[in-house]
């Protein structure tokens, strides 16, 4: 008989290879329609156009509240020679319209959580970009929300539907370096400075109130939208919400485990003197049950590289995993014993599963149900609280609570607007 956790990673894994075969199946067999609206057009447009590539779906709304971005997309979709779908500033539109199945949220991090929760009290599905939550909180309020409105909430971290990672899973869940101790992953880039951004109006063309959604009002600044955003507290969560979520989830899928018990994380901004928040160099490390431990380092502002997006270790060997899915297995003497080398960073197969599943209306065919980018973003939300504090972080195992800081137990929520709380809240 499997231990628990195996039994419990394993399946994670079958279900993901299930998944992939019932995606096979959706591509031969003919389904209903899916209606979808996107929200947030700067990295919604890649996700617009794949889905838009997929029989049995329809883009049916195209929302930014940038109405030049918004515009922009239907010109590409025009100039693609597909259905030009209605383009809306304001996402509830969307969630008005009782023909739409589901949406896509892939507008800032501040907007995740909220516009997640208010689809599934509308009756949507949901796929939310990563990371699924800008604090704790929201995360177990999103879980409870796709439950309590039996939505299909998938946030996207993509490589859980790659057909490479999927496969380099199976083999450690069977034993392919041993017994599992430590996961490292990491992340560099060539970030530049941001400067001193100047308070002014917001351009003609931006809603910012609309922009701001559930987060308290701040006067507009002219280096923050459409990208910096990510490097402010109040919007973002850094380097490590932004991508480190990608590496983590891996990590802690090919663990397999759950919730932290101890959480370090340090660094600082060392590049450059400008407005940004959050570090351009952190390293984090995250303890679990049963001697395990997986470790994050970035360095947003040198792009010289390692050898793999994720590496694992056992007692037999290790495993090193690059972010398209290929990967190679060494035994202890640190030869190579196996590799796999198919190459795909998932995004279609993750949007079709997605798809697949609103058609079935069964959120257990997702891969990466909203319970699991909660787990692997709050792992985001700890590390950024430790860092922030300067001080480690003790967890509740069984849901990742923090434990015995009131300083530290603050950032684990946030204050609203008050006009969109009710909405937003569970």
């Amino acid at each position: 008989m499997l231990p628990r956790r195996q039994f419990l990673t394993t399946g994670a894994t079958l279900s993901a290879i299930a998944a992939q075969q019932s995606v096979r199946a959706f591509a031969t067999t003919a389904q209903p329609t899916v209606r979808i609206g996107v929200m947030g057009l700067q990295r919604g447009l890649s996700l617009a156009a794949d889905l838009a590539a997929l029989e049995g779906v329809q883009i049916a709304y195209l929302c930014d509240v940038d109405k030049a971005r918004a515009q922009s997309a239907a010109k590409r979709f025009e100039e693609k020679k597909l259905a030009i779908p209605k383009t809306v500033t304001d996402f509830r539109e969307i969630l008005g319209d009782p023909s739409v199945d589901a949406i896509v949220c892939a507008a800032p991090n501040h907007w995740h959580a909220p516009a997640t929760i208010m689809a599934c009290k509308a009756g949507k599905h949901v796929y939310v970009e990563k990371p699924c939550s800008h604090n704790g909180r929201e995360g177990e309020w999103m879980v409870a929300a796709a439950n309590k409105y039996g939505r299909c909430v998938q946030m996207g971290t993509q490589r859980r539907s790659a057909a490479g990672t999927i496969e380099a899973m199976h083999k450690l869940e069977n034993g392919a370096i041993g017994k599992l101790h430590l996961a490292r992953c990491y992340y560099t880039n060539l970030r530049g400075p941001i400067g001193h951004g100047a308070e002014t109006k917001p351009p003609a063309n931006l809603n910012y109130d609309l922009w701001q959604g559930p987060a308290p009002r701040v006067v507009y600044r002219d280096n923050v939208i459409p990208y910096n955003w990510h490097w402010f507290w109040h919007w973002g969560g850094g380097e490590l919400a932004n991508n480190g979520v990608h590496a983590l989830d891996l990590c802690r899928w090919g663990m397999g485990v759950d919730y932290p018990t101890h959480v370090t994380s340090s660094g600082g901004r060392y590049w450059y003197e400008d407005d940004q928040e959050t570090p351009d160099v952190q390293s984090a490390s995250f303890d679990f049950d049963g001697g395990k431990r997986i470790t994050w380092d970035a360095l947003s502002c040198n792009k010289h590289g390692v050898n793999a997006f994720c590496e694992f270790f056992g007692d037999q060997g290790a495993l090193e995993l690059d972010a398209d899915g290929r990967y190679r297995i060494y035994d202890r003497n640190d030869k190579l014993v196996d590799k796999g080398d198919q190459v795909s960073g998932g995004q279609a197969e993750h949007l079709l599963n997605f798809v697949t599943a609103v058609q079935a209306n069964e959120p257990e065919l997702l891969n990466q149900p909203i319970l699991e980018g909660h787990k692997s973003t709050l792992l985001c939300h700890l590390g950024n609280i430790a860092y922030r504090t300067g001080r480690s972080v003790s967890c509740d195992a069984a849901n990742g609570h923090i434990l015995g800081d009131e300083q530290q137990q603050q950032l684990w929520q946030r204050a609203y607007e008050p006009s969109w709380e009710s909405d937003v809240s569970m």
